[in-house]
């Protein structure tokens, strides 16, 4: 990303003065911002600060980038969670109903309903979602950013219509997991021997098939949380949200280079972390991994 960023067209002292700015200021305010400096000197500087924590200068704003990702991070959290809080559920119900039904209508019809979503740019998704519900029937507000110091309920309201053109991508990935891992269960010896047991339906489906047959998808689901962060460029654009998206996609326009690199930064870092905690749930649910790493 460091590198990446340094191809970008322009450069930071022309994108703060202005294109009107006489060349020697904009040379001189480079020199004082030091990327006139040799590449891996200045990449060296710039790591060797983030190991110490010092996420470095804002160019723009000539403040701690700390100052901004860390409250942009919070308000991508939020988003993330209304996300996934509506999907998780309903990504579930609708791959253990098609799972009980595969091969009829209702499983179709997910299945189809679920490729279908995943597919459309969430950008096209957020456009349709804001005519339907912003413009035409007013019955959520046009923009994500709340007032602050909004209540809980006027921030979810708010996050809502974002929230669903997150929710559309997700469904078809995680109803397609679940339903995958609930025919995979149903299939197993365990359940055919709880059915030979005279075990009810419910209790084999609840204790044996979608105790086992979930796991994967609550797995999968945590990384889910990283995917949701770093893909939320498009929709924090078009909902005007600040937050981690919006602010990448500022920091590239303004040639911030160390606010680009230190949310981007901040983006890998909670997907690594997400990604292990996805591991650990999943060992910690599925005994056969214990067991095999401990041989």
């Amino acid at each position: 990303m460091f590198a990446a960023a340094q191809l970008l067209p322009g450069d930071p002292g022309r994108a703060i003065l202005g294109p009107f700015a006489d060349q020697r200021s904009v040379d001189l305010l480079n020199e004082q911002l030091g990327v006139d400096e040799p590449f891996v000197q200045r990449y060296l500087e710039w790591a060797g600060g983030v190991a110490t924590g010092d996420l470095g200068t804002s160019y723009q704003y000539s403040t701690p980038v700390s100052d901004f990702v860390g409250p942009a991070l919070v308000r991508s959290l939020k988003l993330a969670l209304v996300a996934l809080v509506i999907v998780v559920p309903l990504g579930i119900l609708g791959g253990v109903f098609a799972a009980l039904r595969a091969g009829g209508l209702g499983d179709r019809s997910i299945t189809v309903f679920g490729l279908s979503a995943s597919v459309i740019p969430e950008p096209v998704t957020g456009v349709v979602l804001l005519l339907v519900f912003a413009v035409w029937l007013k019955w959520l507000p046009t923009t994500a950013q709340y007032p602050d110091g909004a209540g809980p309920v006027t921030q979810v309201r708010y996050l809502l219509l974002p929230a669903l053109a997150l929710v559309l991508v997700l469904f078809g990935y995680i109803a397609r997991m679940a339903r995958a891992g609930t025919l995979e269960a149903i299939e197993s010896d365990y359940t055919r021997t709880a059915v030979l047991k005279g075990l009810p339906t419910n209790v084999v489906i609840r204790r044996h098939v979608l105790r086992n047959g979930l796991v994967p998808t609550i797995a999968v689901i945590a990384t889910q949380t990283g995917y949701l962060l770093g893909g939320l460029v498009a929709i924090e654009i078009l909902f005007n949200y600040n937050g981690l998206g919006l602010l990448i996609w500022n920091a590239a326009k303004g040639k911030d280079f160390a606010m680009l690199q230190s949310a981007v930064l901040v983006i890998g870092i909670v997907y690594l972390l997400m990604s292990l905690f996805a591991d650990i749930v999943y060992a910690l649910l599925n005994p056969r991994i214990r067991l095999g790493g401990a041989r």
